[in-house]
């Protein structure tokens, strides 16, 4: 599953796109490398239901930006995504 779609499966699942759940992480004090993994995970657990491997797409985002590695852009692994840009404004938006 690429970092793209686990986002856009956090959105369906919460309501929330991911720029709107990065205000919030913001708001409780997680922004930036510091923030800790293993709290984030508690939240988004504790609040939307969210697992850990949906939620490790939501901490590199917090953590990083919505910048991924160029390696993931055009393979055929894993976690491969169209750009190394993540959209963050929800799914109905995202230009094609």
């Amino acid at each position: 599953m690429s970092f793209q779609a686990y986002l856009d499966t956090i959105e369906q699942k919460t309501g929330l796109t991911p720029r709107e759940l990065l205000g919030m992480a913001k708001a409780r004090g997680f922004d930036g490398e510091s923030a800790k993994a293993g709290d984030i995970l508690a939240w988004l657990k504790t609040d939307y239901g969210i697992g850990r491997g949906h939620g490790m797409a939501l901490v590199h985002v917090i953590r990083n930006g919505p910048k991924i590695d160029a390696k993931h852009v055009g393979t055929t692994g894993t976690h491969r995504d169209e750009s190394d840009m993540l959209w963050l404004d929800g799914a109905a938006t995202k230009p094609s």
